[in-house]
């Protein structure tokens, strides 16, 4: 009798990103895996969240986790804190274009943090192509994606979800807290929104504060000052000339992404990004 292979809970029990995010990582794990630091940490930083997917796949046993998307983190401390409550109250969804517009319309400063979270989730799964875009005021301005059967609740996944989150500290604000937190047995993983291939390049805000030119120099300053620290840091980003020279001096690396999240189907190829390290 042959036998059968033993999966560890470890293997079982890990979650997946609970929201879909433009920009996410998990398509990356397989290509990012050799690249993670082999060198034990006790704190592990993501100063830019998103959905979480280096987070969810290395379950640090502590963690910080920051991110400027009011929405987002919001959504994580209450799967985090209030679970049994959020599931309750994301029961209330229909998938039907009708509703969708008429909770898209609400203020979201008008609801408590559960029905904020429950609206979050509502909208990130039936959005067109799972978009999460505001415009200048803030506003969630992404239309009904017209999906048959969305996976709203997926109660077994957001236990684990929550289960994680458990380890980290959540913070809504800028990339440079991570300063306040990072000491020297921190792995610290930057996933920033990407330097525009092209000048032309049209860039969709996750926030309604862009991210420019400048805020990558400050982020490549915060990435030397982490150096200094004795920090491991890890960062991906656009494969662009200007990248490259920001961050000359240190490990690059390039990997393959294919464009899911784009409205043009030509625009959904391999494209190549650039992982950057200061550790070999």
């Amino acid at each position: 009798m042959l036998d059968r292979p033993v999966l560890s809970s470890f293997q079982i029990l890990k979650p997946k990103p609970p929201v879909k995010w433009a920009g996410g990582k998990t398509q990356l794990i397989p290509q990012f895996e050799p690249l993670f630091p082999r060198k034990e940490y006790e704190l592990y930083i993501e100063p830019f969240v998103g959905g979480g997917a280096v987070f969810f796949h290395l379950l640090p046993q502590q963690a910080v986790l920051i991110d400027s998307n009011e929405e987002l983190m919001n959504f994580y401390q209450v799967v985090r804190d209030n679970l049994e409550e959020l599931l309750l109250d994301l029961r209330k969804h229909k998938n039907t274009e009708e509703y969708y517009y008429s909770v898209r319309a609400i203020d979201p400063e008008t609801l408590s943090p559960v029905e904020r979270a429950s609206r979050f989730l509502y909208l990130n799964k039936t959005a067109y192509n799972g978009l999460w875009r505001v415009n200048s005021r803030g506003e969630f301005n992404v239309p009904y994606g017209k999906y048959k059967n969305p996976k709203i609740i997926d109660e077994p996944n957001l236990r684990l979800v929550s289960q994680a989150l458990r380890k980290a500290k959540i913070i809504c604000g800028d990339f440079s807290l991570v300063l306040e937190f990072a000491r020297p047995d921190t792995f610290v993983y930057f996933d920033p929104p990407y330097h525009p291939l092209s000048e032309t390049a049209n860039f969709t805000s996750y926030t309604s504060d862009a991210f420019g030119a400048e805020d990558q120099k400050r982020l490549a300053d915060i990435f030397r000052e982490l150096d200094r620290r004795g920090c491991m840091v890890m960062l991906s980003n656009s494969d662009t000339e200007f990248i490259r020279r920001l961050y000359q001096g240190y490990d690059i690396q390039v990997v393959y992404a294919r464009r899911f999240i784009n409205c043009k189907p030509s625009g959904r190829g391999p494209i190549t990004e650039l992982v950057i390290r200061n550790y070999s």
